[in-house]
Formats: structure tokens, C-alpha cells, sequence
């Protein structure tokens, strides 16, 4: 028997009550629609376990994951019917996994159409594709009428650059017009978090926010409106005293231009914060900003500690982690942020 096990020196506060906000602010936005909820990629990195529970609780009812092995922890909370596996059965055992609990594939080709009814089909989505060339069914392929022998909840497509005003978003509008007429379904969906923002038009009946969920702002119309969720933390582990002329970490990309107090925190690219963050990121400490310096290690970064100086080993700082500006600073996504965010970091 192991004793228990120590702290982790990392972890990601989790904002619940904004989480929450976020949903019902998506759900508004949508309209007549109801906002349903991307919890793939382990809730974007957040942790199923912690989002699923908030949001069903503000009233959301529909869940949508990319692979099944999400299924399970995802069913632990909310009822499988409610739940959606975007990449659609590959093989029988997707089939039978699918028909044994509940949970609705989303056919993604006539292939799996056809696998879907030779085992005796039931509740389904289906996915067509309407421009952006990734999963679901050709605008051609509509008129097979294996479709008009399925049962088909929900008919849903994606769209490619909601996030920007651009010709793309009405040519796949249109195209999910014409979907809606050839395809029989109960429920129609067009909108991710982007999406929500482009209006009523392109609301159907359920929307799909991601990461407008978890604090992504990816259209100016959510300004003001998506609140910050995640803060990951991570605890000093050491402080340093250097003299001009020291160098910190690989290849000395930081030099001590003076005497400066330096702490290391135990985070660094294993964890998901990036090796783009050397000498550009910052922790935040009682409105005090104390910069990365040096190069980020797999488990270790180097920071600044002059605005700080009664800082202690064991204490905790916050990272700057706001997702839009984070985003524009580093270079990545503000998807990527999240969901490169290794499971070291204790959720809370």
C-alpha cells in the first residue's frame, strides 16, 4: 500500500461559476436554438469530471465528444442519449458499443450509414459536409436513400471561418439550407462558438459552443460577455540569488544584466506550457507582472522575482493566461492553450 500522495507543485483553478456564465451567455446568444456543449479533448483540457457537472447544472443537455473513448467519463454524469461521438462508428465494435449504451453516433459517410443499419440502426446523427472537407457526408451522397432509412436525431455540419467575416460563412449557409431540405432529421445544427455570433440565420435548433465555454473569445461580439475560466498555477520550488553576468537556463538565452532574485516553478513544456514562452510569458502575483526568463524546460521555468521580493519556496503564482491575449503573445490557438495542458496540473 502506497501512502498518500504528496500535492502536485501545479494546478489549474477552474472558475466555475463563470463556466456556468459562459454557458447560459451562449445559450442567450443563441436564440430560440438551446446551446448544447463541445466536452471533447477532456473538456478542452479542463477536465470532464469538473465541466460536465456545472453545465448540466445551468441546464445544458447536449454533449459532444470526438472519440468514444471519452464516452465513459462523460456518461458518468449526464445520460448517454444526451451524448454524441463526432467521428462516427469505424468498426462493429464502435457499433455495438454504441448500441449498448446509448449513446448517438454521428454517421460521417455512407460507409458508416450502412454499417449503422446492417446492425439495426436506431437514434443516430448524422454529419454532412458543407465546406470545410473534414468529416461528413458529400453534398452528393444526400440523395442515397439508405438515409431515409435512418433515424436521424440530430443533422449537423461545421463551419470553417465563423471566426472571421468572410464569403465562406453564407456559401455554407446555403449549402446547410439545402441540407435541411433533403435531409429528414428532428433536430438541425450549424453554430460553434463562432458561429453563435454570426446570428439568427445560422442558429437551426441546437448550437455547439467549444470554446467560448471555457474563456475563448474568437469574435469581437463576445468582448465583455465570455468570462476567464482556467488560471493555471504552479508553486515556487526554488529561489536563486543572482550576480551580473549569471546565465539562466538551456543556452543561456537570459543573462543577469544585475543582481536580480530568481524563483523556479515547477511547469514547463511537459505540462503544456510551451517552449514558445521563453522570455516572453509572465506570472501574476498581487497585480505584480514577474516575467519568464531564460528558456522553458520540460518541467521547469525560470521567473523574474524583483517586483516579488517576500515571495517563499512553496508559494503559488498564477500565470497570465487570459486566452485571447495569451494567444496573440505566444503564437498559438487560443484552443491549443488549453488544451496542450498536461493532466500533471491538479484541477480544481
Amino acid at each position: 500500500m502506497l501512502p498518500p500522495l504528496p500535492p502536485s507543485p501545479l494546478r489549474l483553478q477552474i472558475d466555475t461559476d463563470a463556466l456556468a456564465a459562459n454557458w447560459r451567455a451562449m445559450d442567450a446568444m443563441s436564440g430560440t436554438a438551446r446551446a448544447g456543449a463541445a466536452v471533447k479533448a477532456d473538456a478542452y483540457g479542463l477536465g470532464v469530471g469538473q465541466v460536465v457537472p456545472v453545465l448540466a447544472e445551468a441546464g445544458c443537455r447536449n454533449w459532444f465528444v470526438a472519440h468514444w473513448c471519452e464516452v465513459p467519463e462523460v456518461i458518468a454524469h449526464v445520460p448517454a442519449a444526451q451524448v454524441a461521438v463526432l467521428h462516427g462508428p469505424m468498426a462493429d465494435a464502435d457499433v455495438a458499443f454504441a448500441l449498448a449504451t446509448g449513446v448517438r453516433p454521428v454517421l460521417n459517410s455512407l460507409a458508416q450509414v450502412a454499417r449503422w443499419l446492417a446492425a439495426g440502426g436506431g437514434p443516430c446523427h448524422v454529419m454532412v459536409d458543407t465546406g470545410i472537407n473534414r468529416l461528413g457526408l458529400a453534398m452528393q451522397d444526400l440523395g442515397d436513400p439508405m438515409l431515409g432509412r435512418l433515424d436521424i436525431d440530430l443533422c449537423l455540419s461545421h463551419l470553417a471561418s465563423a471566426d472571421e467575416d468572410v464569403a465562406q460563412n453564407a456559401a455554407q449557409l446555403e449549402r446547410f439550407a439545402r441540407t435541411r431540405a433533403l435531409v429528414r432529421a428532428r433536430r438541425y445544427s450549424l453554430a460553434n462558438s463562432a458561429g453563435i455570433a454570426l446570428g439568427a440565420a445560422y442558429h437551426a435548433d441546437l448550437t455547439r459552443p467549444g470554446i467560448a465555454l471555457y474563456g475563448g473569445v474568437v469574435r469581437r461580439e463576445m468582448e465583455g460577455v465570455v468570462r476567464q475560466v482556467a488560471r493555471p498555477q504552479a508553486a515556487v520550488l526554488q529561489l536563486r540569488d543572482l550576480v551580473a553576468g549569471d546565465a539562466v537556463g538551456y543556452n543561456a538565452t537570459f543573462v543577469a544584466p544585475h543582481a536580480m532574485r530568481v524563483g523556479v516553478v515547477a511547469l514547463g513544456y511537459a505540462d503544456g506550457y510551451l517552449r514558445c514562452w521563453s522570455n516572453r510569458g509572465s506570472f501574476g502575483l498581487d497585480g505584480a507582472k514577474l516575467p519568464v526568463i531564460g528558456r522553458v524546460s520540460m518541467d521547469l521555468t525560470a521567473i523574474d522575482l524583483t517586483l516579488a521580493p517576500d515571495l517563499h519556496e512553496g508559494d503559488w503564482l498564477t500565470l497570465d493566461y487570459d486566452l485571447r491575449r495569451a494567444a496573440v503573445e505566444s503564437g498559438l490557438s487560443q484552443y491549443e492553450l488549453l488544451t496542450v495542458l498536461h493532466r500533471r496540473f491538479a484541477r480544481k
